[in-house]
């Protein structure tokens, strides 16, 4: 059964084309700093937060920063968890999500049988998820043990999308991972939208006006950033990305 933050994302992605994710990780923040970081997205245009990192393990510190998002803004939030411990009550929804080419049983399901009660328990919306790790992969492939897919081999991302909805999966992430330097390329994009129909989020290296219309004309119907904002006034930052994004949709 689709959830309202569910529905909602489907929504607006139906009638924009592309939606923008702004990202925040819960280590790198205070909750004072996250909450004006979170207005100014919200301000910009960002559909939803995403809260999560590749090795955050502080329980307390995601609920303070959730928190103080809830207190500040309107738009979801959507908690984008490592392991267990990235799971909040204070949140409105959850990735749950299969890294689908990890080596480790644990990041395939054995995480997400230890997450599924409580995410039952403080009632949070799971959005269903193949987590695909493509290009570098950065920490989170480390962290994670998979073995990210070549940018030279679309064909196969696109299998490992195909059974991702095949599984059941509602949403596919193709991450490139946080901080790299080549955000993943159209031709990769292309093919996986070709033989898919569930939204396709991209995700990692995105820091230009002209790398978002890339990845928006390749088909993505969301985008995600996080470290860039990190790198430059954020406010300005996302203006710049989601107004390029909402550009290519008025050609």
């Amino acid at each position: 059964m689709v959830g309202p933050v569910e529905k909602y994302l489907l929504d607006k992605i139906n009638t924009e084309g592309t939606i923008h994710m702004t990202l925040v990780d819960p280590e790198k923040v205070t909750p004072k700093s996250a909450s004006a970081l979170a207005k100014d997205a919200e301000a910009c245009g960002s559909a939803a937060i995403m809260v999560g990192g590749s090795t955050s393990d502080s329980t307390s510190q995601l609920d303070n920063v959730v928190k103080s998002l809830k207190e500040s803004i309107e738009i979801p939030i959507i908690l984008f968890p490592n392991n267990v411990t990235g799971i909040t009550k204070y949140a409105d929804a959850i990735w749950f999500m299969s890294l689908l080419n990890s080596a480790d049983p644990y990041f395939l399901v054995g995480a997400q049988i230890l997450g599924a009660p409580i995410i039952k328990k403080f009632g949070l919306e799971p959005l269903p998820l193949g987590y695909i790790i493509v290009g570098e992969g950065g920490t989170v492939s480390v962290v994670g043990k998979a073995s990210p897919i070549p940018y030279n081999k679309p064909e196969l991302a696109a299998a490992h999308a195909l059974a991702a909805q095949y599984f059941g999966m509602r949403f596919v992430y193709l991450e490139a991972g946080s901080g790299v330097g080549n955000p993943v390329p159209g031709e990769l994009i292309r093919l996986v939208k070709s033989v898919t129909t569930v939204p396709v989020i991209v995700g990692g290296g995105i820091r230009t006006g002209e790398q978002v219309k890339a990845v928006v004309e390749a088909g993505a119907n969301i985008i995600v950033t996080g470290n860039v904002l990190e790198e430059n006034k954020a406010s300005h930052k996302i203006r710049e990305l989601v107004d390029n994004m909402r550009a290519c949709h008025k050609k």
